[in-house]
Formats: C-alpha cells, sequence, structure tokens
C-alpha cells in the first residue's frame, strides 16, 4: 500500500494566519500530547508513524510549501511537486504518475488518498489500512472511508450506501453521493445509514494509469508536469468517483472532523489564548489567535474568533466563519509571513515607488545549525543588519564570521548564503526593480558544497 497525502490546498477559509505561502495544515494552533503546539500536517504524520504508515507515504504539495513541509517535519520525507494549484484531481494524477514512472511501485499496488486537514482518532488508520483488503474482496474501482455522522451538517459531502449488504462485509456499495444537503434532508440521508465523505479514496495504480491513458494523459511525470495546467480543475470526486462503475465505502465510527474553519478548528485548539492578549471572563466560548506584537483583548464578546497576523485582522461569530472564504476572495496582497526550513520571516514594510524601483523590509530568523541556499539575484540588492546571534556567510565564495550589529550589502548578482551558529536575528532590507521571490536562482542548498568552493 502507497499513501498520498494531499497538503497544497490554500486554506483561505483560516484567514488571516492562512495564505499562499502557509497554508491552513501548517498553523501551529493543535495541541500536542504533551501541550506543545503542532500543526494539522505534524499531527497526521505523528498518527500515520504511531500506525506503521510513514514509510508508505508521499507528499503532494505546492512549490512553494516544500520548505515548510521540511520544516515541520522532516527533509527526508518524500514529496511530490505540484507545478501549480489546480485541484484533487491534477494533484491525484499527477501524484500516481509519480508513482508509476519514477517510484517504479506496481500497477496492482494499492494507492490511498488522505487528506491533510482531518482531526481523527488513531483508530482512523486501522481502517484505512482495511481497504487494500477491500478493493481485493469487493472487487471495487475505487473504496472510501465514510464516518458515522453525529448529526445532521449542512457543510459536509455524504455518501449514500445501498440498503443491501451481505453477512460478514466489511463494507457497503455506494448507492449515490450527495454534497452539503440541507440539514432536513441531511438527517432523511442519515435515517438511510448514510456516512460522511471522509475524502479519502482508495484504488489499485493501474486503474488510474488506464484511466489517463483513455484520457490521453501522459504517464510520464515529468512530461505531465509540463502539461500540468492543461488538466482540468476539478475534484477527484466528481472526475473520478461518480463516474465509477463499481465503489464500495468502509464505515468509521470514531472522532472525525473537518477543520477547514475557524469554528471547527477552535474546538481542539489547546487554549483560548494564542499569542499576547486577553479574553474577559464574560466572553465565554471566545478564542484570540494573535501573532503581532502588539496585544489584543477581547470583553463581553461570546463565541466569536479574533484571529491578527501581519496579513490582516479578522473578528467573527464563529458561526460565521465558514463563509470566510467568499468573504475574502477579492483581497489581493503578498503573503506578509512565511516559514522555511531554515527559519521564517514577517514583512514589516513594502514600497514601491513612481520609478518602478521597490523596497522590501524582512525580520529575519535563522535557526542555529541552518542555513539558506547558495543563491543571487538579477533585480535587487540586499542590505542586512544583524540584531542578534552569530554565523558565518558566504559571499562570492569568500567566507566570513558575522554577530550582533554588522551590516552587510549584497549587490543584485552576488552569490551568497548565510548560517546560523546561534539563533540569528536580522533585517533585511531589499531594493530593486523586483523583489519577489521569483527574482532568486540557487545553485546549491547543502553548506557542505559551498564550503568547498570557498576560497581562504
Amino acid at each position: 500500500m502507497k499513501i498520498i497525502l494531499l497538503s497544497g490546498g490554500s486554506g483561505k477559509r483560516l484567514w488571516p494566519l492562512s495564505n499562499d505561502l502557509r497554508s491552513k495544515q501548517f498553523l501551529k494552533v493543535l495541541s500536542g500530547t504533551r501541550g506543545e503546539p503542532e500543526s494539522m500536517v505534524q499531527r497526521i504524520w505523528k498518527q500515520l508513524t504511531e500506525s506503521s504508515l510513514d514509510k508508505s507515504v508521499f507528499i503532494t504539495t505546492g512549490r512553494a510549501q516544500v520548505d515548510m513541509v521540511h520544516s515541520q517535519l522532516s527533509s527526508h520525507v518524500p514529496i511530490i511537486v505540484e507545478p501549480e494549484r489546480r485541484d484533487t484531481f491534477p494533484a491525484i494524477a499527477l501524484a500516481s504518475v509519480y508513482l508509476y514512472s519514477i517510484a517504479n511501485v506496481d500497477l496492482n499496488e494499492t494507492v490511498v488518498v488522505l487528506p491533510v486537514d482531518s482531526y481523527v482518532d488513531n483508530s482512523f488508520f486501522e481502517t484505512v489500512k482495511g481497504l487494500d483488503r477491500i478493493l481485493e474482496t469487493s472487487g471495487a474501482d475505487i473504496a472510501l472511508v465514510g464516518a458515522k455522522p453525529t448529526y445532521p451538517s449542512e457543510k459536509y459531502g455524504y455518501i449514500i450506501p445501498r440498503a443491501e449488504k451481505k453477512t460478514g462485509e466489511s463494507f457497503q456499495r455506494v448507492a449515490f453521493f450527495k454534497e452539503k444537503p440541507q440539514e432536513d434532508q441531511a438527517q432523511q440521508y442519515i435515517e438511510q445509514g448514510a456516512l460522511w465523505n471522509c475524502g479519502v479514496f482508495a484504488f489499485k495504480l493501474n486503474y488510474l494509469i488506464q484511466m489517463l491513458i483513455e484520457k490521453r494523459v501522459s504517464i510520464q511525470y515529468e512530461e505531465l508536469s509540463k502539461q500540468y495546467a492543461n488538466l482540468s480543475k476539478i475534484s477527484f470526486d466528481y472526475e473520478v468517483t461518480e463516474k465509477a462503475k463499481h465503489v464500495v465505502v468502509a464505515s468509521y465510527e470514531g472522532d472525525w472532523k473537518d477543520l477547514g474553519t475557524w469554528n471547527t478548528l477552535t474546538e481542539h485548539m489547546g487554549s483560548a489564548i494564542t499569542g499576547h492578549g486577553f479574553i474577559s471572563h464574560d466572553s465565554v466560548g471566545s478564542h484570540l489567535v494573535n501573532e503581532l506584537d502588539i496585544p489584543v483583548a477581547v470583553l463581553g464578546l461570546s463565541h466569536i474568533v479574533v484571529a491578527a497576523s501581519p496579513d490582516g485582522i479578522l473578528v467573527t461569530e464563529k458561526s460565521a466563519s465558514p463563509r470566510l472564504k467568499e468573504f475574502i476572495q477579492h483581497i489581493d496582497q503578498r503573503p506578509m509571513y512565511e516559514e522555511r526550513r531554515w527559519g521564517s520571516y514577517r514583512v514589516l514594510d513594502y514600497q514601491k515607488c513612481n520609478d518602478n524601483h521597490e523596497v522590501l523590509t524582512k525580520r529575519i530568523r535563522i535557526h542555529s545549525g541552518k542555513n539558506s541556499s547558495y543563491h543571487y539575484h538579477l533585480y535587487h540588492d540586499e542590505f542586512w543588519t544583524f540584531l542578534s546571534g552569530s554565523g558565518e556567510v558566504i559571499i562570492q565564495d569568500q567566507l566570513q564570521h558575522v554577530k550582533a550589529g554588522d551590516v552587510l550589502k549584497i549587490p543584485a548578482g552576488t552569490l551568497h548564503s548565510i548560517r546560523a551558529i546561534e539563533h540569528i536575528e536580522l533585517i533585511e532590507v531589499q531594493s530593486g526593480t523586483s523583489v519577489t521571490e521569483e527574482d532568486t536562482v540557487r545553485l546549491t542548498l547543502h553548506w557542505a558544497e559551498m564550503v568547498q568552493s570557498v576560497v581562504y
């Protein structure tokens, strides 16, 4: 069995903490087993490890989020990079082609697709393990996992099974699907034995590869990556599952929630207050998440969420939070905070002058023992002012030590990298005609390779 963990969404329903670079699955707002903050991707990876499934996992994510995965999990986690965000069918197709043409996975192997943002018990993964056998015994094209509903929710999709079920079978045959029905209709489906759709798909690798061949889609990973923008921007449910001739579902009766909105996420946060702030005693059921350096106070307001980050400030009733994605869809600004494999940065200021000259100011944190890539910029200079810590800098194959109080100028076209010996904080000012992430040409990520080229 091979597992594809889908981790490419933007999670705009958790704005302003989530953005195109730091999606919802990377927000460290859940409470770990020892009370430490953890993200969705860290939680599910821990559960996969405890279930002895981690060695079978490939994570599918966007290029901009690769560093985030490495930072929160490990640099050794297998990653399949999506060229762009195009919904679940293209992502699963690309990952399947990678398994076939790069990882040399047998066509008869079972592939299970898991979403990264499900909040489940460890028993959920025992149900996942059983999908391999279910595919074998049922002869189905696709096997799903459905959670037993606890109430008639309007925000989940429903799997309605056929009435008949043979004795001893651990699955049911699927009659049809219904996406987000009204409450009264949802109640009727539940009375018919309907299950919440957990977004889990299992199939034999050959099933999807043959489908792609019929659709005249390349089954070679490098070629499909080049053609990725031509794939239909559509969900796997609509493009594959609902068109399949034989679909079965395994029932899961443990805890299951989609943590995609503030009202569901706050139910599993370890504390009502994250960051610098206060909530009055008469503010019942309210949560505050503050990433800013200024205090935030919530007084006399119950069942609300206040979230503040460099990207914006949100104040919402919990019941209204699922509407957030549509409400903010016209906001168009660069992400103001990002985690990288070496640390993180926060944008402090951005100015665009009349002559197309741009100035971007960041506060950068580099963890001890970590380093940036060896790279250069085509269109902007950089000015570094070191606030704390110490480290080493390589500039055009020349190595020098840096410490708090040092100032460096790195002109456009200059190869450079930095490594922290002690945790470093610095202010970086970028100045030029382009201060985007795309104005970066990387040579290597490995400090040992950079040091080999140093001229002493």
